[in-house]
């Protein structure tokens, strides 16, 4: 439920540019972070700050986009997320020491701190990395082809790079299981 409820924004985008354009589609995905936004207020009486920093870059790029009737803009705001994402983690490492992977995994698994570290540079990695394939397809393609490769290339390359990630901490879950 949790990956249906992050991806809803996504999903009315890719549909609202099928069959209605750029423009319907940017209206539509800042429509849905904000019903995105109020879904969590009354359900759980908070909203996580992934999901205001979610909320802020599509008001700005998307709004920009509107105004200015440019999609460039939309097509810059998953890269300026992905990048924002893997700052926060490397600023949070280098200004407060504090491993922001480690602090969301630790109650779930236990990890030598060498492993620790590499799970935190592979994940600003790979934002690093889908940021700039965000940049190479939507200058490189056409909008369609962005879309597409936003809602399944993007999710797609997520969920092998969390396979993989679970690939690896495996070893360490069925260490801890046999101890």
């Amino acid at each position: 439920m949790k990956l249906l409820f992050d991806l809803f924004p996504v999903l009315l985008f890719f549909i609202a540019f099928k069959v209605y354009g750029i423009f319907v589609a940017t209206a539509v995905a800042i429509a849905a972070t904000f019903m995105q936004v109020g879904w969590s207020w009354l359900r759980h009486r908070r909203i996580e700050n992934v999901l205001w920093v979610s909320l802020g870059v599509i008001i700005v790029f998307g709004g920009a986009t509107l105004a200015l009737q440019d999609e460039t803009f939309i097509k810059w705001k998953p890269t300026v997320l992905y990048w924002l994402f893997g700052a926060a983690l490397l600023i949070a490492d280098l200004a407060f020491r504090k491993n922001l992977i480690r602090a969301m995994m630790e109650s779930q698994i236990t990890l030598p701190e060498g492993v620790w570290r590499r799970l935190l540079a592979s994940w600003i990695g790979f934002f690093a990395a889908m940021g700039l394939a965000n940049l190479y397809v939507a200058y490189n393609f056409s909008t369609d082809a962005w879309v597409n490769f936003k809602l399944f290339g993007g999710m797609g390359l997520m969920v092998a790079f969390v396979l993989l990630q679970a690939l690896v901490l495996a070893k360490y879950l069925e260490d801890k299981e046999t101890k």
